[in-house]
């Protein structure tokens, strides 16, 4: 936000330099980030004098060049070559000097020379009015009068802007000080801190405000008060729409705002000198003079002032006449409302409109303005008649014009001031330091927070309802902190500090062992959006409508749902990275998936893996390889591993989002799933090389490391495994595998595993290979050839008969 210095003196007397005062304002929470000077005429003229030309000759070697000698005041006449045709002796001129600092029309900079033009020296030039900024004529020199005297500074012949602008990074929540007006309050606040304490506020004064005439009544209707709790408006006749005096134009462009015309001009001068929005419509173009603020059908289209086609919400509070939309209230006016050229009279509008209907109506449009910046985060609703009455006063002043209605104010319910508690205490508890109970009050009322009861324990305050950031006690207090200052708080000598007892286990720190386990192995971590487009759940069955968690003012259709996978995210990234040409990714990402159900919402930690492209880079003792499955099994396991999690059983997959892919549990909790991600879902992303992926549900790691340590006697007896090669058909999955034969022998199968998958040439069409490992034991003796055997075959048989599987 940028604030005039010469803008703000004229609410309040200020000695200091601006480099003080933009410390006092730092000191304050407005932090000030660059103090830029300001030059209504770049360059100020300085270095440009009044001349006397005494004589005037042509140049010997040049037709259209004049050679002159020209009194500058020093006492000792310099000669200027000069090309105008209209420079003649006895003329009064401008002429920059030598080291003189002058601008073309792009802003440039080029600096005045001693030199010599077709052998002749010039010590000088002497300027027509573009070469100084004074006009856009080149037809000759400027001329000017002839009762000045020579090394008269020619900056003192024109009403030249000098000012200082602080460029001040407003926090969100202070919405109070949006203005020059704002700024000034808080300014007058910490002036008096420092012991200026006769700090008064000068407000330009409404008093001349008065209805001229009756001539041109608007209906004004209000349909909704929630969404307008307060709504003004006046009508304004016989003006003349031109070009702003220099004042108006010279305090809009410190700011960086660009004069438009006068009218305009002065509901930006008001929206940033008071932080009061205003809207101007042309009169003659509301339809049946009337003025209605209410929303209008969804569906509608309205075209704005920069010629877009929107197309209205049902939420959306419009201005409308008679017979339709005019403006988006509080966002952007209408292409055919506004003030034109021709406008003779208008129909000025101030109003208090509802921030979270400003702050939703912005966002669905895509739209932010200077007014629904301000609106959306809460304006003062009590000086919404004053600001109008200003605004009036200014236009009559640089449009002409005459008021010719009543002003109507429609507020029906008044906004009412915050009440708020306030105990010393907590203030010196809070703060850490006692302050005086004297000082407390003085810093209230210079913040125009009134103190309406006074205890030995505390005050009873009133709130302004323009400070929509102080509505607790712990925001009065500090309130009374930024003010009294935070470098007068002092640093004591105790340093007092809480030793808290933690487990090894809290999530944090097994967060940022296994974080750093990863990042050694050469992954990166990522942090994705919680926010994603809920059209996600169709591309697995895993995921259902009814589970989404829904914005209900969502910045867009591809931000409106809280993710319920990682995956996606991480894709995403992948995606991103793989259209860059960087191809090989090792990705993590520790984040939360939301579901919505029966019993309310549901949130759920994750660590999602992702690992695509090469191993390794190609070189010339080995060939690049591209990632496998077991490749990313042992990242998976790695990580298990580091976190003291050994005995882990395989599962078959919940997830549908894998074409192969393996589950890892321990006892009946699932800890990781990982495998390759179907294609179908790459193809969405655009990725057409192998992902492999891996969900570890956090939540349940975190469990299994909290829990006591049981020890259990190291088996007696010995374990046997056996292995089996697999010929089945390409859509068999290890699950059906899996399941097949857990039923078939439930005592003595104690871990299934698949530890190879093939696909190739040499087998028959339509067929894979699965190598399966069956590990089996009896915890009350040694198992038998003839019982393993037996069990085997039999698993074997039921393989055969439901799948179709066969030995290689």
């Amino acid at each position: 936000m940028r604030i005039s210095y010469n803008w703000l003196k004229q609410f309040i007397k200020i000695n200091a330099t601006s480099e003080e005062t933009g410390a006092v304002l730092t000191d304050l929470g407005l932090e000030v980030e660059g103090i830029e000077k300001f030059e209504s005429l770049k360059g100020g003229l300085q270095g440009v004098v009044v001349g006397h030309v005494l004589t005037c000759i042509p140049h010997p070697n040049a037709d259209k060049l004049r050679i002159t000698t020209v009194d500058l005041g020093t006492g000792t006449p310099v000669q200027i070559v000069c090309g105008a045709p209209n420079v003649a002796a006895g003329q009064k001129v401008p002429v920059a000097t030598i080291g003189t600092v002058l601008y073309d029309e792009e802003g440039k900079p080029f600096e005045i020379k001693k030199g010599k033009i077709r052998g002749e020296e010039s010590h000088g030039m002497i300027c027509a009015e573009d070469e100084l900024g004074l006009g856009q004529s080149h037809d000759g020199i400027l001329v000017l009068n002839e009762d000045l005297q020579p090394g008269t500074p020619v900056a003192s012949l024109y009403d030249i802007e000098l000012d200082e602008v602080f460029e001040i990074g407003l926090t969100p929540n202070r919405a109070d000080a949006m203005s020059h007006w704002g700024v000034a309050r808080d300014l007058r606040a910490g002036l008096m801190q420092l012991g200026e304490t006769h700090k008064e506020l000068v407000t330009p004064s409404v008093s001349k405000f008065k209805v001229e005439k009756r001539t041109l009544k608007m209906d004004i209707k209000v349909e909704d008060h929630k969404l307008a709790p307060r709504y003004c408006g006046v009508t304004i006749s016989d003006i003349q729409v031109k070009e702003s005096p220099s004042w108006l134009k010279n305090r809009l462009l410190a700011i960086g705002i660009q004069p438009k015309n006068n009218i305009v001009d002065v509901t930006n001068y008001v929206l940033h000198e008071l932080g009061q929005p205003l809207h101007a419509f042309d009169a003659s173009k509301i339809k049946g003079s009337k003025v209605i603020v209410k929303t209008v059908a969804a569906g509608t289209k309205f075209v704005t002032l920069d010629g877009v086609e929107r197309i209205l919400h049902e939420e959306d509070l419009m201005i409308c006449d008679g017979n339709g939309p005019m403006c988006i209230a509080g966002v952007f006016g209408g292409l055919n409302s506004g003030v034109t050229d021709n406008t003779s009279s208008i129909f000025l509008e101030s109003a208090y409109f509802n921030p979270v209907s400003i702050r939703k109506t912005a966002k669905r449009h895509g739209m932010n303005t200077d007014a629904s910046f301000r609106f959306e985060r809460g304006i003062d609703p009590t000086i919404t008649e004053y600001a109008l009455k200003r605004a009036a006063l200014l236009i009559q002043e640089v449009a002409g014009g005459e008021i010719t209605s009543d002003l109507e104010d429609l507020y029906p319910k008044k906004i009412e001031d915050f009440k708020v508690l306030l105990n010393f205490n907590n203030v010196n508890r809070i703060i850490g330091q006692e302050i005086s109970k004297e000082t407390i009050k003085k810093i209230l009322v210079s913040l125009d927070i009134k103190v309406n009861s006074v205890s030995d324990a505390g005050l009873g305050l009133t709130i302004p309802s323009y400070r929509v950031d102080v509505q607790r006690e712990i925001d009065v207090i500090e309130e009374i902190l930024r003010v009294y200052g935070y470098n007068n708080i002092d640093i004591t000598e105790k340093f007092n500090a809480s030793i808290s007892r933690s487990s090894r286990t809290e999530d944090y720190k097994v967060q940022n062992v296994v974080g750093n386990l990863l990042a050694a192995n050469g992954f990166n971590e990522m942090m994705a959006n919680s926010l994603t487009t809920p059209e996600y759940i169709n591309l697995t069955e895993d995921l259902k409508e009814e589970n989404n968690v829904v914005m209900l003012n969502p910045l867009s259709s591809d931000l409106s749902a809280m993710r319920q996978s990682l995956l996606f995210s991480a894709l995403e990234a992948a995606s991103y990275n793989i259209n860059r040409r960087n191809n090989d990714l090792k990705l993590f990402e520790f984040g939360k998936t939301y579901h919505k159900i029966l019993s309310g919402y549901q949130e759920d930690k994750h660590l999602s893996l992702l690992v695509t492209g090469q191993t390794n880079k190609e070189n010339w003792t080995a060939k690049a390889q591209p990632t496998d499955f077991f490749y990313f099994k042992g990242y998976a396991t790695m990580i298990l591993s580091r976190l003291g999690i050994e005995k882990t059983s395989t599962q078959p997959l919940t997830q549908d989002v894998f074409s192969e892919g393996l589950a890892l549990s321990l006892g009946k909790e699932i800890l990781v799933e990982f495998g390759m991600v179907k294609k179908s879902i790459l193809k969405h992303f655009d990725i057409k090389q192998n992902v492999f992926y891996a969900d570890f549900r956090w939540d349940a790691i975190l469990k299994v490391l909290s829990t006591k340590i049981k020890f259990t006697d190291i088996a007696k007896f010995p374990e046997v495994r056996r292995d089996l090669a697999l010929l089945v058909d390409e859509q068999v999955t290890f699950e059906q595998i899996f399941n097949i034969a857990k039923l078939t022998e439930k005592s003595l199968l104690t871990n299934i595993s698949l530890f190879d998958v093939y696909q190739g040439e040499s087998l028959p069409a339509g067929k894979k290979s699965y190598a399966v490992s069956f590990t089996l034991q009896d915890s009350n003796k040694t198992l038998t050839d003839a019982q393993i055997e037996k069990i085997i075959g039999k698993i074997q048989s039921q393989l055969e008969t439901q799948l179709g599987a066969s030995l290689r």
